[in-house]
């Protein structure tokens, strides 16, 4: 029997003399005072918080920047849409940079008198509206007091508005907005001024740019920028053309529509019409209807209803038959594949990404075209839509038709043969001769 001490625990055994105790394992598992963690440790957790706080700063950089990255994209695209014209007076002699400046200032002069001729025109329609408000209240005020029997008055009218709630807040927000509607303007005012000097940039030193980025490039890389840069010029100036194409028919349709309803300043409004419906996306049309609706509104108010629904329709037609076709011929890109991307363009940069969203595409289609191998189409009919005729004698119709031709009802009689149920065969003997 083993030996106890007092507190009833088993005696320990003395070890041999000469020999050393074996330690007891750590509690717990834990690693003794003199471990040591692996080198790799704290370099690894640098690293890992080192590049969390990249990718922190290059996030709230990019965030930062977005602005300023749209304008830049605009004004490449700008500066590739003017590349052709710039390109054709320096090679005729003239510097690049004075024909930059020329092409922008031809640009910058058309869009100042198209501003000034609508701005006055628009002016004026203004003006006659409100002096000529009165007659148009006392004309809806007949109307009404003639088909529902009431006896509404103009000072009543009058006095109901300028006393109503609702007027009163909106000149309290329209008198608050005054500061925020200037501030957007001079931001807008600062954001074309950046994206013409960076068009301009890129416009004048087109080759100097082109340079530097091939410098840094082995040969075949830079064929293959240059390739594609000549792609994004062709593409880009197709799809401008595609839109003033696209413009003219408008302006064209609408200025007829204008003229049979003796419009004022037909030809102005058409010309709004056109431009502003194809060169401002998604609200393009919504502005460039308006216009000569309160124009037409001035003559007669059943006019403007008349240029809302050719507008609506209008726009049904561009939309599905014109615009598809048009573009696809320009770019060069299937009319699903346009429709897609600007439906793409729309949801990753807004207005901006639906203006550069097909000649971007069809630019890419291009670049990646070079790089795809193709093969020749195997004569088959599948290939055109047509099925295989080869087994149409196992089709469903002549399956039918050959059933119907096997009914006993229909069958042809034959003159011999054991139960025949023909005349003279009932098989009674009645008539018949053995």
């Amino acid at each position: 029997m083993a030996s106890t001490d007092e507190t009833g625990q088993a005696a320990r055994h003395t070890p041999p003399s000469g020999t050393t105790p074996p330690a007891p394992p750590p509690a717990g598992g834990s690693a003794g005072p003199g471990a040591r963690m692996p080198r790799w440790l704290p370099r690894a957790m640098v690293l890992a918080l080192s590049l969390i706080a990249v990718f922190q700063l290059g996030s709230w950089a990019f965030h930062q920047l977005t602005g300023l990255l749209i304008n830049i994209l605009i004004a490449f695209f700008l500066a590739l849409a003017i590349e052709p014209a710039v390109s054709w007076m320096a090679g005729r002699g003239m510097r690049r940079g004075l024909a930059t400046f020329v092409v922008f200032l031809a640009v910058l002069i058309a869009a100042a008198g198209f501003v000034t001729l609508l701005g006055s025109m628009l002016a004026g329609q203004i003006v006659k509206m409100v002096e000529d408000f009165p007659d148009y209240l006392d004309s809806v005020i007949n109307w009404v007091n003639g088909h529902f029997h009431t006896e509404l008055r103009r000072v009543d009218v009058q006095e109901g508005l300028l006393r109503s709630d609702w007027l009163r807040n909106y000149v309290q927000n329209s008198a608050s907005g005054v500061l925020d509607v200037s501030a957007q303007v001079l931001g807008g005012l600062f954001q074309l001024l950046t994206i013409v000097l960076f068009s301009f940039y890129f416009a004048a030193d087109g080759p100097r740019l082109r340079r530097g980025l091939c410098s840094v490039l082995p040969p075949a890389r830079q064929a293959e920028v240059l390739r594609a840069w000549e792609i994004a010029v062709d593409k880009t100036g197709g799809y401008l053309y595609s839109r003033g194409l696209m413009a003219l028919i408008s302006g064209v349709a609408h200025y007829i529509l204008l003229e049979i309803l003796e419009v004022p300043y037909a030809p102005a409004l058409a010309v709004w019409v056109g431009l502003v419906s194809q060169f401002i996306p998604t609200i393009g049309t919504y502005l460039a209807g308006a216009l000569p609706m309160l124009i037409a509104f001035t003559v007669n108010p059943w006019y403007a209803l008349w240029v809302l629904g050719f507008v609506v329709v209008y726009q049904q037609f561009e939309n599905y038959m014109l615009q598809p076709k048009l573009t696809s011929k320009t770019v060069d890109i299937h009319p699903a594949v346009a429709f897609g991307s600007v439906i793409a363009g729309t949801a990753l940069l807004g207005a901006v990404g639906a203006l550069i969203a097909i000649p971007a595409v069809a630019t890419l289609q291009a670049f990646l075209g070079a790089y795809v191998k193709r093969y020749d189409v195997t004569d088959d009919p599948r290939v055109h839509g047509h099925r295989d005729r080869r087994g149409a004698g196992t089709g469903a119709f002549t399956r039918i038709r050959k059933l119907w031709a096997r009914r006993p009802d229909t069958a042809p009689s034959r003159e011999d043969g054991p139960g025949d149920g023909g005349p003279g065969h009932d098989g009674s003997g009645g008539g018949g001769t053995a």
